[in-house]
């Protein structure tokens, strides 16, 4: 596998083998001992998938203790996908960094603890989303920001998004890393 390390620190663009012939395609899609050895460690307790159709933005969302790493791809179709980083000590805090995701280049995204993380779907099938996180989800320290957040400015790839009740009513970026 090819691991390229993005410009916001700890941010992972993992591109596995895969092997194609006349009847498909096959890859793994995660053995522990290759991710470590590219400084990916976080033990992985829990796997989630979801589908969103086009247009829909999922974000941003973080757990704000013990915080949770994600290893993120897309299972079919095509993902904007986007981490923020949190960490207030780093040189990048409250800057964003976003990589498409797609079925054809089977490319993951590792966000270490310590990122907020959302996605918009841009294929018109829609996108099923897999991602593996290093942490149970925790209602009490889930938390959330604005996907438009004007301090963060985010730039979305979708003109008209679809976006849930509870992340139009999130509260600012300021607001929520207090």
């Amino acid at each position: 596998m090819e691991v390229i390390n993005l410009r916001l620190k700890g941010l992972k663009l993992i591109t596995p083998r895969i092997f194609r012939d006349n009847r498909g395609f096959f890859k793994e899609v995660y053995r522990e001992s290759h991710y470590v050895d590219q400084g990916i460690h976080p033990q992985f307790v829990q796997d989630n998938h979801s589908y969103s159709q086009k247009n829909v933005i999922r974000g941003m969302h973080f757990q704000s203790f013990p915080g949770q790493s994600k290893l993120v791809w897309v299972v079919q179709g095509k993902i904007f996908d986007v981490a923020v980083d949190l960490r207030k000590e780093s040189p990048t805090f409250g800057q964003w960094e976003g990589v498409y995701l797609d079925s054809e280049s089977h490319h993951q995204l590792f966000i270490p603890a310590g990122f907020a993380h959302g996605f918009c779907v841009i294929s018109e099938e829609g996108a099923h989303v897999h991602y593996k996180v290093s942490t149970f989800y925790e209602s009490a320290t889930e938390k959330t920001f604005r996907y438009n957040d004007p301090t963060v400015k985010i730039e979305w790839p979708v003109c008209s998004p679809i976006i849930s009740d509870r992340d139009l009513q999130a509260p600012t970026f300021e607001e929520a890393i207090k």
